[in-house]
Order: structure tokens, then C-alpha cells, then sequence
């Protein structure tokens, strides 16, 4: 059938006016997105190495909560191979991380809807790695895992070479209806997995809540923020002498750092990684926390595990944090926490300054001895 020249012309200018109506609809629906601070999304830019390094898990070379030399047969200098942050895209200026964090890899943070492009290279000697995500959504090629029968392009990173991941924090990422407002989740080397951690590749995801995150990624309804994962290092082939039972890299109390002050909300992220010796119960003295909306003092972990805990620093002093098995107590897997006397008005953890004020608003409590290490 054939139709007027000018019904023709109708009908296209119809079906521009409606193309023309949807393409600018979705602009502004976009534009809302991007432009609207309380909904826009975030690509969040993370530039970290393999490197391989000597770690001494007891740098002062004591027991620091005995004063005591750290008992025969362990020895604390061994080869490893750690994940290393730097600024940008040129990989010559070290991004500084904070002293308790450890043997851990940098903190990878987003809030819910944010995406992760994490710059990753090779640097070591020791082998092919790569960097695997709990928690995030991620396709194929970012997985960063190596197994059959088609492993994606950033499974397995040779030695000199690079790949750049792309993950997404979507809602089944962050935190559920019953969770703190931020979550903990593991990152590490996925080729041969269970060597890869032992050699020291493995690090903390915190994910927050949407609209509940500082420009950070931090959590907006905390005052301070500590990571802690328990882990036996095996470090010569099951001997006793490189069973390293440490937390953050660390025994004997030669973690230092987990300093808060009274009044503080501190969120605790537990993690658990290692074989089947792993079986931990990272225990608090002075206080209790509240995990899964119940009150406790200790937390049970085992490999591959996360836990998110509250502690309301109310108690001044400075007090054994460890794992409550035996042997592993025996062996040194034991910390210090301590919480340092206020001297000036609590600000809320919601200010943009609280965390600033707080580092100077203090009197510490933590003894001379614990200050200066065992004469």
C-alpha cells in the first residue's frame, strides 16, 4: 500500500520527536546520577605491586608482654611477598599505611555502587600472581583466579607484567539489613592459593553502606578503625622454628599500634586465613564488642573468614588482645590494645573533624616499658 508523501514525513517526525524525547530523558536521568552527590558513584583507583621483601615478625626481638626473649626454636626473619600501595599510575612514591596494619596488603575500600580499578604489577621473583576480591561483583577476566577450564585474563600475572582489575561493590556486596554499616572481606593471590597466602599475598576490603561512607570510603558512624587477621604463617615445611603464629604479621606482642581514646566507637575487622591449624578465637580483654547484634568478648575464625565487631573504648588502659587457643597462646599469638584517657570533649564520630581532634585529645596510659620495648 502506498502512503502520502506528507503521512511519511508525519510518521518520521513522530519517531524523531519520540528517539529525541528517550535520548534526552536518559541524559538527565544520568545527569542526575553523576551530578547528585548523595547517589553518585565513585571510581575508586588503587596502584599496588607484588613485591618480595624480608619480614621480621618480632622487630623487637623480645616478648614485649613478658619481657622476655622470644623462646627457642622460633627465628623471625624470613622471605616474603607482600602487596605494596603507591600514589599513582608511575609506581615511585609509596602510599603510607598505617604501622598496625602489618603484613597486610593496603585497605581496598568503596561504599555501595562505587567501582574499583585496581593497577596491579608483578614486581616479584617468587612466581605468577594475581589479586582475587571476596565480596565484590566482577566478571570472568577480573575474577583473579586461575583454574580450568578458562581462566580470565587477570588469573595469572607472569613476573614484569600488569593488569589493571575492575570491580564492582554492588548491594549484595555491602553490608545487610542486620550488619554494621561497613563490612570486611579478604583480597589475595588466587594460582595456587594456599601458597600464595602463606608467602604474605593477601589483603582487607571494607565495603560501606550506600550514603554512608566519608569521601575516604571510611564509615561515617565510626571514630576509628582496626583490621586484625590471624594467621600461621608456615615458614620452613612444618618445623616449629618457622611456625609463625601472628597477628598482622606479628607475635609475642610486637604489634603496636591499636591505640584508641576513651569514648571512641572503634570498629574492629577480623579476619582468619591459613590450614587447618587455623582454628582461632580472637579474644578482648577490658571490654566486650557487639557482633551480629549480640554482646561477646571473643570471636571465633577460621581460614577465609570475616568478622565486623563494635567496641565502645570505655575503659582506660591498655589490655591483652589474643587468640584463646592454648598452643597458639604458647606460641605467641598475642597483642595489646589500648585506650588512652580523654582530656578534651568527645566529638561526635559523624564530624568531619573528629578524627583529626581525637589524635591530640588524649592522655596515653600505655606504660614506659610498653612505650620504649623491654630494657
Amino acid at each position: 500500500m502506498n502512503l502520502p508523501a506528507n503521512s511519511i514525513t508525519k510518521a518520521l517526525l513522530q519517531a524523531l520527536r519520540k528517539t529525541l524525547f528517550m535520548t534526552i530523558s536518559g541524559l538527565c536521568f544520568w545527569s542526575s546520577i553523576t551530578c547528585n552527590p548523595a547517589i553518585a558513584a565513585t571510581n575508586r583507583h588503587y596502584y599496588i605491586q607484588a613485591e618480595d621483601v624480608r619480614w621480621d615478625f618480632a622487630p623487637a626481638q623480645q616478648n614485649l608482654l613478658h619481657c622476655s626473649a622470644i623462646p627457642a626454636p622460633y627465628e623471625t626473619v624470613w622471605n616474603k611477598v607482600r602487596y605494596i600501595e603507591y600514589t599513582d599510575e608511575t609506581f615511585a612514591t609509596l602510599k603510607p599505611q598505617p604501622s598496625w596494619l602489618g603484613i597486610l596488603g593496603p585497605i581496598i575500600r568503596a561504599e555501595v555502587g562505587d567501582t574499583v580499578f585496581v593497577h596491579f604489577r608483578n614486581r616479584s621473583t617468587k612466581g605468577s600472581f594475581g589479586m582475587h576480591p571476596h565480596g565484590f561483583r566482577y566478571d570472568k577476566d577480573n575474577e583473579g583466579a586461575h583454574y580450568l577450564p578458562a581462566p580470565g585474563a587477570g588469573a595469572m600475572i607472569l613476573p614484569g607484567k600488569e593488569f589493571t582489575y575492575r570491580w564492582y561493590a554492588d548491594e549484595k556486596s555491602g553490608p545487610g539489613p542486620a550488619d554494621p554499616n561497613s563490612l570486611v572481606w579478604w583480597y589475595h593471590s588466587h594460582i595456587t592459593e594456599y601458597q600464595e597466602t602463606n608467602l604474605g599475598l593477601l589483603g582487607p576490603i571494607i565495603i560501606t553502606r550506600k550514603g554512608n561512607a566519608r569521601a575516604d570510603g571510611s564509615a561515617k558512624d565510626v571514630d576509628r578503625e582496626f583490621i586484625t587477621a590471624f594467621v600461621i604463617f608456615n615458614q620452613a615445611e612444618g618445623e616449629e622454628k618457622g611456625q609463625m603464629h601472628s597477628i598482622n604479621g606479628y607475635i609475642f606482642g610486637n604489634l603496636r599500634g591499636l591505640e584508641m581514646i576513651e569514648g571512641e566507637k572503634v570498629r574492629w575487622y577480623l579476619l582468619g586465613m591459613g590450614n587447618e591449624v587455623d582454628l582461632h578465637t580472637a579474644h578482648f580483654h577490658g571490654t566486650t564488642v557487639l557482633y551480629k547484634q549480640s554482646r561477646t568478648d571473643s570471636i571465633e575464625l577460621l581460614p577465609g573468614s570475616m568478622a565486623t565487631v563494635d567496641m565502645i573504648a570505655d575503659n582506660p588502659g591498655t589490655w591483652m588482645y589474643h587468640c584463646h587457643v592454648a598452643d597458639h597462646i604458647k606460641a605467641g599469638m598475642l597483642a595489646t590494645y589500648t585506650v588512652n584517657r580523654r582530656t578534651l570533649p568527645l566529638t561526635p564520630a559523624t564530624s568531619k573533624r573528629s578524627r583529626r581532634k581525637s589524635n591530640i585529645a588524649a592522655q596515653p596510659v600505655v606504660s614506659a616499658m610498653l612505650q620504649k620495648g623491654c630494657p
